[in-house]
């Protein structure tokens, strides 16, 4: 097993391969991220997002790349309801709720595109993956395949893993929302509420977009936007509740409580 690491949009980014990847490879994953953050980045004073938070640029004038990012983000804000929703309580568009997403969507399509088979890709701690993982004592001759596993870290200990859950062939993506890293830094779709209902989301989905979004929503929304969430999309979720109580979609609780079975 390969592990290259890299630094991107203030977080820590590792792809993992069964077999050490080129360089040539790695470059334009990597810039993936970088065209990324340099466009949308709100703390970077010459990207395009802070030039339109500023006023400086009008959105209709703005990169094709940055309009329909927006466009992409204004169909989530009508898929859920606004739960999601790209703009800050002061107006500001801030698209750093599917940002992210779409730079792992774009580096996982390009991984295809270059035949890599077997790829995991954990960018602060969401995770898009193909094929299977190997176990540390799999051989050449007897690879002993197995899904890869995600771990979800553990709001209210960051040191430790709440729980691992096992990756399947229709969902391939895992992201997570929280307020453990980060604080208050997604507002409530209630702002008379007084406080949020769930301080961590994580929704595993078919691509890396919709479970980044949905988890946003839901962390926002509380439990009706949790209820929408999974009755109209094909999603498993895990929350938790400030006082450390957790809801499972029915079958995500299976499938985590098999693999906890199996890997006491």
């Amino acid at each position: 097993m390969s592990t290259h690491t890299f630094a991107t949009m203030g977080t820590v980014a590792s792809l993992r391969t069964h077999a050490q990847v080129s360089p040539k490879v790695l470059a334009p994953v990597e810039f993936c991220f970088a065209n990324a953050d340099a466009k949308f980045s709100l703390y970077r004073e010459a990207s395009e997002a802070s030039l339109i938070a500023r006023g400086e640029l009008r959105l209709a004038d703005a990169s094709l790349q940055t309009r329909d990012t927006y466009a992409r983000a204004l169909d989530w804000r009508s898929l859920t309801s606004g739960a999601f929703t790209p703009h800050r309580p002061d107006g500001v568009i801030d698209l750093s709720g599917v940002v992210k997403a779409q730079a792992m969507e774009e580096a996982g399509n390009l991984l295809d595109e270059l035949g890599v088979a077997n790829w995991l890709l954990n960018v602060g701690g969401d995770v898009l993956a193909r094929g299977r993982e190997r176990t540390e004592n799999s051989t050449q001759e007897n690879p002993s395949p197995r899904d890869w596993t995600v771990g979800i870290i553990d709001p209210t200990d960051r040191s430790s893993l709440l729980m691992s859950v096992p990756l399947q062939e229709a969902q391939r993506a895992v992201a997570t929302s929280g307020i453990g890293e980060r604080g208050e830094h997604i507002w409530r779709r209630d702002p008379h509420s007084n406080q949020r209902e769930f301080i961590q989301v994580t929704v595993a989905a078919a691509d890396i977009v919709t479970a980044d979004a949905l988890a946003t929503a839901i962390l926002a929304g509380g439990i009706p936007a949790l209820n929408d969430a999974t009755d109209r999309f094909d999603i498993d979720a895990v929350t938790c509740a400030r006082d450390g109580s957790l809801r499972f979609s029915p079958r995500l609780l299976r499938r985590v409580e098999h693999w906890h079975t199996l890997n006491p």
